[in-house]
C-alpha cells in the first residue's frame, strides 16, 4: 500500500520544502504558487484519479496500471468520460492482474495494458482506445 502512495508523498514533502524556502525568503507569493503546485502534483501522482477495482466483469474492457505512471495518467486523461467505461486494475494493488501483465508482455509489467475483447495491447495510443471504445 505505501508503494502506492511513495511519488505523491514525495511530491508533497518537496511542496512543503520549497514553499517554506520561498517564505523565509519572503516571497509569499512564491510559496502559494509553488505550494499549489506541488499539491496538484501530488494530487496527479496518486492513486486518488483512478477509478478502483480490483475484478473485472467478464468480457468488459480493463486498463491495468500503476500509481505514477507518466503513461497511465496520458491515458486517463485523454479519455475522458470515456475512461469510465473501462475497468482500472492497479498492478500494485492486484497480484492477478500483475500476472495477466507478465503474461501479455512477456514477463515484464509495462502499463498501461489494456484487454478488450481477450486482446492485450500495450501502451496503445487513447485516440485508438477511444475509438475502439465507441465501436464495442
Amino acid at each position: 500500500m505505501a508503494r502506492r502512495w511513495r511519488l505523491a508523498v514525495i511530491c508533497l514533502a518537496c511542496g512543503v520544502a520549497v514553499s517554506g524556502l520561498e517564505l523565509a525568503r519572503g516571497r509569499t507569493g512564491t510559496a502559494l504558487a509553488m505550494l499549489a503546485f506541488f499539491l496538484v502534483m501530488s494530487l496527479v501522482a496518486s492513486p486518488l484519479i483512478f477509478p478502483g477495482a480490483t475484478a473485472a466483469p467478464d468480457g468488459a474492457p480493463v486498463v491495468y496500471w500503476r500509481p505514477g505512471c507518466p503513461f497511465c495518467l496520458r491515458l486517463r486523461a485523454q479519455l475522458g468520460a470515456d475512461g469510465a467505461r473501462l475497468t482500472w486494475v492497479d498492478i500494485w494493488q492486484d497480484p492477478a492482474g500483475a500476472a495477466v501483465v507478465r503474461g501479455i508482455t512477456g514477463g515484464d509489467e509495462t502499463v498501461p495494458t489494456v484487454v478488450i475483447g481477450g486482446e492485450g495491447f500495450v501502451n496503445p495510443d487513447p485516440r485508438w482506445l477511444r475509438e475502439r471504445l465507441r465501436t464495442a
